[in-house]
């Protein structure tokens, strides 16, 4: 069975800018590398998972959503991360998808690919959504970022609070 690691993107591993979708906007959260370099070599398979709601809200295209992607997928590969696979909700918070955070769509999705382990498997985000998606899916092992959207520490249903993705060296042993 597959470990994986479910990750957000904004304010997990991009500074969190609204409607991020151009290239020359894009920042890496410091230490993304390392930490997900660190969990790969752990065995997990890295999977991310992301509402893009600019896209239904007509913000930006589905087409500038991918060149940004293909570009990620690209930097992460240069820096020797191979991510499983990105999945994306692109519609807006009034429509009834399946796909958007809280709902487990896109994890959904990736057991179509991954044999996932759902026991010893984690997800890492900065909202509250992203956490409760993976406990709707059954993965108790959570982590709320600090580096995203800012949110009440005590509210957070997270098993770990941390700073931000560089942080997940000190919980994730094996």
């Amino acid at each position: 069975m597959d470990k994986v690691i479910f990750l957000d993107r904004d304010g997990v591993i991009n500074v969190e800018k609204n409607y991020l979708h151009k290239i020359e906007d894009f920042e890496f959260v410091e230490g993304v590398f390392n930490a997900l370099g660190y969990l790969q070599n752990l065995g997990y398979k890295l999977v991310i998972i992301t509402n893009q709601s600019g896209i239904g809200r007509g913000y930006y295209t589905q087409e500038q959503y991918d060149i940004l992607t293909q570009w990620l997928k690209k930097e992460f590969l240069n820096n020797h991360i191979f991510i499983s696979e990105i999945y994306c909700c692109p519609h807006a918070p009034t429509e009834d998808c399946n796909c958007r955070k809280p709902k487990i769509g896109m994890i959904e999705q990736a057991s179509k690919i991954l044999d996932i382990d759902y026991k010893n498997s984690w997800i890492i985000g900065d909202k509250g959504s992203d956490i409760q998606t993976g406990l709707n899916a059954g993965i108790s092992n959570t982590i709320q970022v600090k580096s995203g959207h800012t949110f009440d520490e005590k509210e957070s249903k997270a098993l770990f609070v941390v700073n931000s993705i560089k942080d997940v060296l000190n919980i994730i042993k094996s």
